[in-house]
């Protein structure tokens, strides 16, 4: 296969949007998570809430450094390898894009104003009303950018005349038929992986030391946002499925293998495809697909026959779907079985097999965020803006994309090993416990 312009221009995007989003999803979920533990910990009056809310700040700080870096490289890329794509929708999502740099710095300067004022004021809630507009920037900085590419599947407040769109109405281009479900899977999606996340490295911490208090407080309350988090996601996803047979059937039809338009549609879980599409090893569940789409075993999916041949996305974003899927099963299920062995007395949480089962919860929501923004990129494809532009004529036609994706790739190679280095070093050089012992002396002796 030839790298041509638009193949490697595709490979340097979606490197880039892989590693970033990484990075973004971490940025949005951490504050809310860091919000908690110091809200617990005043309330309660405890020393291991308010230093993990320390610890978490601080390691949140540097994912933050390495998302603007890739974020930056995301802007960059738009203009210089899709500027076909930004003649006709830069003036459309300028203001969206806009918002999302200024969402980015209204977090960060609040911030900094929360990491250089610890113990400064008297009344310790008045610290954690800072954590308030971090969230709401981290927040707002996500809603901005989703909505850039809720626009991409389905566009509206404009017209395309001559190459060019016309009587723009930005207002209805932001809050288009994508943007509400979208925005909360991405959201809910965000805060479940980063309570997973900090799980699993907390319960890969207990492994390793036998962790005291300090370890077993994070961790409950890491599972216990996660639970609330795993079943808002569910929620999220179910309305996104229904959006998705409303607006973007071919999609939700490919995601299934669903070829025939019918009513009581059966769900396809896994399996496989030969080459007369025909399904085979699948899990079938008889009218679930009907019911995922609209509420109802009697509602009518459409199916891929309905579509021209080279408008249909690739089939192989099934497994994706699949996959994406159960992971957040499995996340339910762990934190459910957490807090259960946790509420039982007579079973103990902190058995090998439920605390490995944390751990790998966390790799598992990051794979599954990195499969569900393949499975929403990939799903639209051929269409860049769908109904309006396909891939294959946004990209640069320019020479040296090949060399450009060789030094992007090596840059996110060293701020990625870097990134991990650097958090490993600042929290090995300075444990919990010997940590809380400087902090909070009185009430450790």
């Amino acid at each position: 296969m030839e790298l041509d312009s638009v193949i490697l221009s595709r490979m340097l995007t979606s490197t880039t949007f892989a590693f970033h989003i990484l990075f973004a999803t971490i940025g949005v979920g951490v504050p809310i998570m860091i919000s908690i533990a110091e809200f617990m910990g005043i309330k309660r009056n405890d020393s291991h809430y308010l230093l993990l809310a320390r610890r978490w700040a601080r390691g949140f700080t540097i994912t933050v450094a390495v998302g603007v870096v890739t974020g930056t490289a995301i802007g960059l890329q738009l203009s210089l390898l899709w500027p076909s794509f930004m003649q006709v929708a830069g003036q459309v999502i300028a203001l969206p894009l806009f918002m999302e740099t200024f969402a980015f710095f209204f977090e960060a300067i609040f911030l900094g104003i929360y990491l250089y004022t610890w113990d400064r004021f008297k009344n310790k809630w008045i610290h954690w009303l800072l954590t308030i507009p971090v969230m709401i920037g981290s927040s707002a900085s996500a809603l901005f950018i989703t909505m850039v590419n809720a626009f991409m599947n389905t566009p509206q407040g404009f017209e395309l005349k001559d190459g060019k769109a016309i009587n723009i109405d930005l207002f209805a281009a932001m809050i288009n038929p994508a943007t509400p479900t979208k925005v909360f899977h991405v959201l809910t999606t965000a805060y479940l992986t980063s309570a997973l996340v900090l799980a699993a490295i907390t319960a890969f911490a207990i492994l390793r030391k036998k962790g005291g208090d300090y370890h077993k407080k994070t961790l409950r309350l890491t599972m216990v946002s996660a639970l609330i988090f795993a079943f808002a996601t569910a929620f999220a996803g179910d309305l996104s499925a229904k959006f998705l047979a409303e607006y973007q059937p071919e999609k939700l039809a490919a995601a299934e293998w669903h070829f025939e338009t019918e009513e009581k549609a059966d769900l396809i879980v896994f399996g496989t495809l030969d080459q007369n599409n025909e399904v085979h090893n699948e899990i079938r569940l008889p009218g679930f697909l009907s019911f995922l789409a609209g509420s109802s075993f009697e509602t009518e999916v459409i199916g891929l026959n309905e579509f021209p041949e080279d408008e249909l996305p690739p089939l192989w974003i099934h497994y994706l779907f699949d996959l994406m899927v159960s992971i957040g099963f499995y996340s339910i299920f762990i934190a459910a079985a957490f807090i259960l062995f946790w509420k039982w007395k007579k079973r103990n949480e902190w058995n090998k097999p439920l605390l490995w089962g944390i751990v790998a919860s966390g790799p598992l929501a990051m794979l599954a965020i990195e499969f569900g923004w393949i499975y929403a990129e990939v799903g639209r494809q051929p269409w860049i803006l769908r109904g309006y532009m396909k891939v294959a004529d946004a990209a640069t036609k320019a020479d040296g994309v090949g060399l450009t994706f060789a030094l992007f790739v090596g840059l996110y190679l060293i701020l990625g090993i870097l990134c991990v280095v650097v958090l490993i070093k600042m929290f090995k050089n300075m444990p919990a416990e010997a940590e809380l012992e400087q902090r909070f002396p009185k009430k450790e002796s």
